[in-house]
């Protein structure tokens, strides 16, 4: 067996507005030839991410600032700075920023299709607020093995 490596230049993400919050692809299909990506954001108290599912990577959740509640299929689990959890693909997910400050969290996958969803649907940081086009995002969130299902279950 042989071993491929493959060095780069640290990477130097440029900020976006994913979903209007503040985020930065660490890692994403360049860097590590779609096997990984690793995505920072600020998000702030109360957000809530859609309840979603990926059908091709698993993704795991790590908290730099803040509280995030993460819920997968059932479950709840309350992270704060310095936790992590993990959500293997194919089970319906989501989170929401707890407390009264906002969250800077990790999100890591094992592939690129997150990033290059959160890419393609991502606007310029200097752009104008503005609600996503849903339409827009969960076809794009399609095309990358991601089903949207709807706000996250009580």
């Amino acid at each position: 067996m042989t071993a491929s490596t493959t060095t780069s230049a640290p990477s130097r993400a440029d900020e976006v507005r994913f979903l209007g919050l503040p985020t930065w692809i660490r890692a994403g299909r360049d860097l590590t030839n779609g096997r990984f990506s690793l995505i920072e954001q600020v998000i702030p108290p109360g957000f809530e991410s859609p309840w979603h599912l990926h059908r091709s990577e698993d993704e795991s959740f790590y908290v730099l600032e803040g509280e995030m509640l993460v819920i997968l299929e059932g479950s709840r689990c309350l992270l704060q700075a310095g936790d992590f959890a993990f959500g293997p693909r194919g089970i319906p997910h989501g989170f929401r920023i707890e407390g009264d400050k906002p969250a800077r969290i990790l999100l890591m996958t094992t592939g690129s299709d997150f990033a290059d969803f959160i890419t393609e649907a991502s606007t310029p940081s200097d752009a104008p607020p503005a609600a996503p086009d849903m339409v827009q995002l969960m076809a794009a969130a399609e095309r990358r093995n991601i089903a949207i299902l709807g706000p996250i279950p009580r």
